[in-house]
């Protein structure tokens, strides 16, 4: 399926490359993703966000019932991240069924790193 945000206001920008290195996630020192298979979003007015594989993904995810659409990427499914005994709510999402022009982030997740300070994104191209 087409995205309807890119066919109402084509001169928004999201683009997708892959990250030629390294990227992983950490919180208080601990590893919770770790990948060279790593798909760096640049959307306009957005910060970058970087889309891993979810078999990259060291933590346990637990889906929640948020949901929140992009008009540009589609239906996102929202995850908690279980680290030991201490659980962030909704702090990992994942287009499972993104739109034609994003199919590439199809099973990938994305972490709040902006908007959670205990979740690290290193990337080291």
């Amino acid at each position: 399926m087409k995205s309807p945000g890119h066919q109402k206001w084509p001169e928004h920008r999201v683009r997708e490359k892959h990250v030629d290195g390294r990227v992983f996630v950490e919180i208080d020192g601990q590893m919770i993703a770790d990948s060279n298979d790593v798909i760096a979003v640049e959307e306009d007015a957005h910060p970058i966000r970087y889309y891993f594989p979810r078999q990259d993904v060291k933590a346990a995810l637990d889906r929640t019932e948020t949901t929140t659409e992009c008009p540009f990427k589609g239906h996102a499914s929202h995850y908690d991240l279980v680290v030991g005994d201490h659980t962030l709510r909704d702090a990992v999402w994942s287009y499972e069924n993104p739109y034609d022009e994003h199919h590439d982030l199809e099973h990938r997740v994305a972490f709040y790193d902006d908007q959670m300070p205990e979740i690290h994104v290193n990337a080291n191209p």
